[in-house]
């Protein structure tokens, strides 16, 4: 993967706009360590840092091809993964590609079939073509947003990065009322299209937007569509493996190491144990890692929402696809200090730990690895949510995901923050939301139900998984492949019928069932488990020692906004999910340090 970053400006760029380029450039130079270049053009400067997966020598950015002339300049973030087909389209109109990589695949698309060519391009990819002739900006992100694309545009200047801290190289990051709700009741999930930062906004899923003089015209090219399906269960349960095996095996491609995620759980092994079975048929095996933390193994307590532990469903299915595994266990002190660290890759607050643990673990993976797989992504299409399968938690009007929507807010002065506003504003969008789901008049109640739930993961919930997952491990120059995440799948398992994947009242038996020959029964019957997190009481301790420093600090952004008493109040009561299924208290003392910490260090104004 790479970072590409840029500005368009109608009346022409100057010097200044070139340093201004390389400057939001050199901000994300840790995404594509491999190279880097950049492209004055008439109204465009283009830049891009390489990590270079294909075709090592002949890849570099911004890359310049024309039909017949060198007409159109590229810089592009992603993977193309029907390279083949489209390389039989260019040949059918006279077009030989000279290298082997995707940048260059993306080039010809363009020229033959202009805006129209995002349809034809199979992938994850966030881009942008400028045009010599008509002197525009066409710049479009994948049909599941797994590639990241922010964009500012102020006095006549178009900016766009992979990552926000490229913006603020030209905009100190401010925050607005609307921006501080979804932090409070929402973060690490935002409004699509949006982001926490007054003027900044991000290409949502399946969108493009073209860029000329005086206009940016923005639209939806991509969505799952909602149509009736007449097949059998056993119909549809072949169909998802010959999707899910066809996915996962083109996401094997690439020129240096590549391993998977390996947990134990249903959707990684899935992905290992189909990765392992085609290398084999290479003569090569699969490298595996899992995920572990120091003294989880003691304090570790089965519950409704983790209830195995994952060490030994690891070692089972490594074994049974005789993969090279290796687990790698982060300290308690190294997943506080890491904490740091995930907040400036992602920008402002996310996940905590459950970030950081992340980031860490893609560092240890660097050493040895380019390209990862992940199982990511599987829960949101084939239903894995209670949501999915218990219609009053959509029915409550807000997001069902978040179990204490005050949670956070309380502990803020609500004459700073207003709450009551924020929570109707929120729930508003809720409402909107869940208006925009695609359904058919004919859907039963159940499969309205789990279109709908559908929706809501893959435009909130599974943004915000997708956005993790590519700021940690790019911070690294780990570059993970997430196969569930194709598009064909989704819109096939969008439309089975709701009883397909819920047979026998299990979750995700759809996917259990189309899988099966690639997995142990314990595995396949696995009751799901999230990502694993730390059981540590001390790790709870140590984080609250870390926010109360920085709040005792006279110079503690944060401190003014928190309403003491009610901070006291969580310290003294039971722990308790807030969000998702594994941010408790000790994951809140988390977010509210990195809150701290990301008010200091980005300078951050609020705008109340």
């Amino acid at each position: 993967m790479c970072s590409i970053s840029g500005i368009y400006r109608g009346a022409g760029v100057d010097a200044g706009d070139v340093e201004t380029a390389e400057r939001m450039s050199r901000t994300m130079r840790h995404r594509g360590p491999d190279g880097e270049g950049t492209v004055r053009l008439p109204l465009s400067v283009l830049c891009h840092n390489r990590l270079a997966v294909m075709d090592q020598e002949g890849g570099a950015q911004p890359m310049e091809r024309g039909v017949g002339h060198d007409r159109y300049v590229v810089v592009y973030n992603g993977e193309i993964y029907n390279g083949e087909e489209l390389r039989a389209a260019f040949r059918a109109e006279g077009i030989v590609p000279t290298t082997h990589c995707d940048t260059e695949l993306l080039l010809y698309a363009y020229a033959l079939w202009g805006e129209a060519a995002v349809k034809r391009l199979e992938g994850i990819f966030a881009f942008a073509v400028y045009d010599r002739v008509r002197d525009t900006l066409f710049c479009a992100r994948d049909r599941m947003g797994v590639k990241p694309f922010f964009y500012y545009e102020e006095e006549g200047r178009f900016y766009f990065a992979s990552e926000l801290k490229a913006l603020f190289s030209v905009k100190r990051p401010t925050v607005g009322r609307e921006g501080l709700w979804q932090l409070l009741f929402l973060s690490p999930v935002t409004l699509p299209g949006t982001t926490v930062f007054e003027g900044i906004r991000q290409l949502g899923a399946g969108e493009c937007l073209t860029v000329s003089a005086g206009q940016t015209r923005r639209r939806t090219y991509w969505r799952p569509p909602a149509r009736r399906l007449d097949c059998t269960r056993e119909e549809a349960v072949a169909h998802t493996r010959t999707l899910l095996e066809g996915a996962i095996r083109r996401q094997l491609v690439a020129d240096v190491p590549l391993c998977s995620f390996l947990s134990g759980g249903l959707d990684s092994s899935v992905v290992s144990s189909v990765g392992a079975s085609a290398l084999r048929g290479e003569g090569r095996q699969l490298d595996t890692w899992s995920f572990a933390y120091e003294g989880n193994r003691e304090a570790y307590k089965p519950s409704l929402l983790q209830p195995a532990s994952d060490d030994s469903y690891a070692a089972l299915m490594a074994d049974y696809i005789g993969s090279c595994h290796r687990v790698l266990t982060i300290p308690t002190e190294a997943l506080a200090d890491a904490l740091e660290d995930a907040t400036l890759a992602r920008d402002f607050p996310g996940q905590a730990d459950i970030d950081s643990s992340l980031l860490w673990f893609c560092r240890q993976i660097k050493k040895t690895h380019t390209v990862a797989l992940s199982g990511e992504c599987a829960d949101e299409i084939f239903g894995g949510y209670p949501w999915f399968y218990r219609p009053e938690m959509l029915e409550r009007e807000f997001f069902p995901w978040i179990h204490q929507p005050m949670g956070r807010a309380a502990l803020f002065r609500a004459d700073l923050i207003a709450p009551t506003e924020g929570y109707a504003y929120l729930s508003e969008q809720y409402r909107h939301a869940v208006s925009e789901a695609s359904v058919l008049e004919s859907d039963s109640p159940s499969m309205r139900t789990s279109r709908i739930a559908s929706h809501l993961s893959m435009t909130f919930f599974m943004a915000s998984l997708l956005e993790r997952k590519d700021r940690m491990s790019m911070a690294t120059g780990l570059e993970v492949r997430v196969p569930f995440a194709d598009h064909h799948l989704v819109e096939f398992v969008y439309n089975v019928p709701w009883e397909y994947k819920f047979h026998g009242a299990v979750e995700k038996s759809l996917l259990r069932d189309a899988m099966a020959p690639y997995l142990p029964d314990a595995v396949r019957e696995r009751k799901k488990s999230p990502y694993p997190k730390t059981h540590n009481r001390a790790y709870e301790e140590l984080v609250y020692r870390r926010l109360c420093h920085r709040l005792a600090s006279p110079n503690s952004r944060l401190r003014p906004l928190l309403d003491a008493r009610a901070l006291d109040a969580l310290t003294a009561g039971e722990d308790g999910v807030w969000f998702g299924q594994l941010m408790a208290r000790a994951q809140l003392y988390a977010w509210l340090y990195q809150m701290d910490l990301w008010l200091e260090r980005y300078d951050v104004a609020l705008s109340l």
